[in-house]
């Protein structure tokens, strides 16, 4: 028969070495003490400062505002006044930095560098300008169809539908043409009337599958109205794919503003614009490649620089990316 005895000393021997006099028994049933419950927007906030695609990206855009808003402060050239004389086609002088001669001139004598400069302000503008309201419309229909579903669902429904089977610049520029004084808000309206399709159908995904949350489902059998668990309980918690698309598509409808003003159906005569540059210096490539090179290279660092911030955002708002 087994030794009874050795076999209880085993045991406490056992259970001394397990619990010891500095783990008291209620700390251990307590368990870790709770810290402060953090946010999606929290933990989205983290993660964009670890990314070194969000910083790059940041950095880049607070410079490009900077220029948009303050041109006064990188050149003091006119951007319209030009001498052909003595500045046709002038070279680039790299001696020179941030002074009029620094990209070279164009084939009217103006400056290169103060009109990439001074075009910044109605690329990102027009870029800015209906990105926001793109999202605010379409934010709107896509929350009423996907909380209120039935009739309004189906009618906004449909009409996406309509506006998607239109070509986006064909359809721009269709509506443009009809205006003789294309100015910035002419332009923004337009677009914005052709895009709002896009954040409508990601918003109304995001509202069909939040509205059926625990939160929310509580929320309303606690008697709140449709007002306070639309913009309260829904909004916050379906804002984060539409934030993603916004940004992504913001450095799209600066593309579609240099494409229009490109084709010379864009900004107006005297609105200074990067499409309109890249038009104007189609004629001198071969030989004068700069014209292009400078108005094209910052619209290419524009776009890239809001479609990173954009891939950013997802990887941080999107928990399966990390």
């Amino acid at each position: 028969m087994p030794d009874l005895t050795k076999t209880t000393a085993a045991s406490e021997s056992t259970d001394e070495q397990t619990v010891t006099p500095d783990a008291p028994v209620d700390a251990i049933a307590a368990g870790p003490a709770p810290g402060k419950p953090r946010s999606l927007w929290n933990d989205a906030w983290r993660e964009l400062r670890r990314n070194p695609l969000f910083v790059i990206s940041a950095f880049l855009i607070v410079i490009l505002l900077v220029v948009a808003a303050f041109p006064g402060l990188f050149t003091d050239a006119n951007p319209d006044s030009g001498d052909q004389v003595n500045h046709f086609l002038g070279k680039p002088e790299l001696t020179h930095f941030f002074q009029a001669d620094w990209f070279g001139y164009d084939r009217v004598g103006r400056s290169i560098y103060s009109r990439v400069v001074h075009g910044a302000r109605n690329s990102i503008l027009v870029g800015v300008g209906v990105t926001i309201l793109v999202t605010l419309f379409g934010g709107l229909c896509g929350m009423l169809a996907g909380y209120f579903g039935g009739f309004w669902d189906s009618l906004i429904s449909r009409l996406t539908d309509v506006f998607f089977g239109i070509p986006f610049l064909l359809g721009a520029m269709v509506v443009l043409n009809a205006f003789t004084d294309r100015t910035v808000w002419v332009v923004m309206g337009a677009l914005a009337f052709l895009g709002w399709t896009q954040i409508a159908r990601v918003m109304r995904g995001a509202v069909i599958t939040t509205k059926h949350a625990d939160y929310v489902v509580a929320a309303r059998a606690l008697g709140a109205g449709t007002k306070r668990i639309l913009f309260r309980h829904i909004l916050p918690n379906a804002l984060a794919p539409v934030i993603v698309v916004a940004t992504i598509s913001l450095g799209t409808y600066i593309v579609a503003e240099s494409t229009l003003s490109y084709l010379g159906l864009g900004l107006g005569d005297g609105a200074i614009s990067w499409g309109g540059d890249i038009s104007d210096a189609t004629q001198d490539i071969r030989n004068n490649p700069h014209t292009l090179f400078f108005p094209a290279g910052m619209l290419s660092i524009t776009v890239l620089a809001f479609i990173m911030m954009g891939d950013a955002v997802r990887e941080a708002l999107d928990p399966k990316l990390r």
